[in-house]
């Protein structure tokens, strides 16, 4: 039986669940969800729905569930008392064993966009309607039992469309490709498609104007939709961009590789079933971790041996580290270096506490939407509401696993 942590820091039992008798060849569905009322619904709603169960309310017996059995689907709460769900979600999508797996996410808070990103297939706001989540039930339940996957590039030069279809197409993927706005608003409107490929420039209108008819007319299905442009963007025409779509990738030397990472995502595809070489090339674009190379992460901590067990992780990465010992200092280096990218803010600390300073760090205008992530000294439920209030954006408690933090980092950093 799982187990649930409580405010007095004892463990007591939570949602009977099927891990004691789980049947092999028979789907299962985990559920990430420390609410013990939310988390018994949904057992009976999967009970009725002929799958086996079980159930993990917090983010490390998740990613551990999810590692020991590999799921049919997973529902996965965002607000638990360990880790936030976004970092499970990045676990199970960098793992090949798992990345796969449909998840839908059912939380009061609303990450939608940076989960969709990620690779969730849906995403519902608490509270959900009995109907909506047995809709989400049949919907993983479409995705794990249909081998044949539909893709469409938009892309208007014929060398380049070959190209992508070249690179993306397999046995169990159906891939049609158009090179004008006109011929793709017809395919979405007469098809369903899994996944979508588009450039930026073509001949009769921009893939910005298809991608906003795409979600303003309730006649086109809304896949998750990749860009992938040889175009430089602005930083107003990257935010105009991901309103609507999952991915943004400029083409150079090692797009075709993250490109090929992207749609096996998006099209939930297992990637233990592809050809040797394809995986390999997915294990290096996942493996470059890019992400961290130059970005600059101020690190907010008293205590010496955590500040170089932080960068001894990060440095290696390519990440520049800024250290404060204090809020108070924290907030001079601000002021003081040039722009910080993220911020690992300690909350027990002398003169100013991570708290403090990060609602100070929240009245600045400049620093708005500066990455602030948590570190607190227990896995405390209290904790962590006090630190989302304050105007972190995420918490990780102590002692850190080192996983979960990068899960934490890749989330948060700018992209």
């Amino acid at each position: 039986m799982p187990l649930s942590w409580t405010e007095n820091e004892s463990w007591l039992p939570f949602v009977a669940d099927d891990r004691d008798r789980l049947e092999v060849g028979r789907r299962v569905l985990l559920v990430v969800e420390d609410d013990a009322r939310f988390a018994q619904i949904l057992v009976d709603l999967a009970h009725e729905n002929d799958f086996q169960c079980l159930v993990a309310p917090t983010a490390d017996e998740g990613i551990r569930l999810a590692g020991e059995t590999t799921p049919s689907a997973v529902i996965l709460d965002m607000n638990l008392p360990d880790h936030s769900g976004l970092s499970v979600l990045d676990r199970l999508k960098r793992n090949p064993t798992t990345r796969h797996v449909p998840v839908h996410v059912v939380s009061v808070e609303d990450y939608a966009q940076q989960a969709l990103s990620m690779g969730a297939m849906g995403y519902m706001l608490k509270p959900v309607q009995r109907d909506d989540l047995v809709q989400a039930l049949h919907k993983m339940e479409e995705r794990f039992t249909t081998r044949m996957r539909r893709l469409l590039v938009v892309e208007d030069d014929a060398v380049q469309r070959d190209s992508i279809c070249a690179l993306l197409g397999g046995p169990d993927l159906q891939t049609v490709a158009v090179g004008t706005v006109r011929e793709a608003l017809e395919q979405l409107r007469g098809s369903t498609f899994d996944c979508v490929v588009t450039d930026l420039t073509l001949p009769d209108a921009s893939g910005y104007e298809l991608l906003e008819t795409m979600a303003d007319d309730e006649a086109y299905a809304f896949p998750p939709v990749i860009v992938y442009t040889g175009r430089s963007l602005t930083d107003d025409e990257e935010q105009r961009l991901r309103k609507h779509s999952s991915s943004i990738i400029v083409k150079g030397a090692r797009s075709p590789e993250r490109l090929l990472d992207e749609v096996t995502l998006f099209l939930h595809q297992v990637e233990s079933e592809m050809p040797a070489e394809r995986q390999r090339v997915l294990r290096q674009a996942r493996d470059r971790e890019a992400l961290f190379e130059g970005r600059r992460i101020l690190i907010v901590e008293d205590d010496v041996r955590n500040i170089f067990a932080l960068s001894s992780v990060l440095e290696p990465k390519g990440a520049e580290i800024v250290i404060a010992r204090n809020g108070r200092e924290a907030l001079e280096k601000l002021e003081a270096e040039r722009a910080v990218d993220l911020v690992l803010m300690d909350i027990m600390m002398p003169e100013m506490d991570g708290l403090t300073a990060t609602r100070e760090i929240r009245k600045r205008g400049q620093w708005q939407k500066l990455p602030i992530i948590a570190l607190t000294a227990k896995a405390m439920k209290d904790d962590q509401e006090r630190c989302l209030a304050a105007g972190a954006n995420d918490y990780i408690a102590k002692p850190l696993d080192i996983e979960m933090l990068l899960s934490l980092l890749r989330v948060w950093m700018p992209k």
